[in-house]
């Protein structure tokens, strides 16, 4: 099993990051560009265990580690690796 996890900072939240690319993307000739987020994709893979299973941990993993809960929001997918 593999988890594919997204981050990305909640609605309100500065993204500097995406806000430069915009701008950046805008200079060169892409004014319809309106908005970019920047967030984080991270993988994980389970031996032996069950998807509902590989869903619990990988839940617990983004609430107490992977993901700020103050500053951003995840979700994820369990696929077969």
């Amino acid at each position: 099993m593999k988890a594919k996890i997204y981050i990305s900072y909640k609605e309100g939240i500065l993204d500097p990051e995406g806000n430069i690319s915009r701008k950046a993307l805008n200079n060169i000739g892409l004014s319809e560009v309106n908005d970019v987020r920047f967030g984080k994709y991270i993988e994980m893979t389970f031996n032996g265990v069950s998807k509902e299973k590989a869903e619990e941990l990988t839940q617990i993993a983004c609430e107490k580690l992977l993901a700020n809960h103050n500053t951003e929001t995840f979700k994820f997918e369990i696929v077969e690796s």
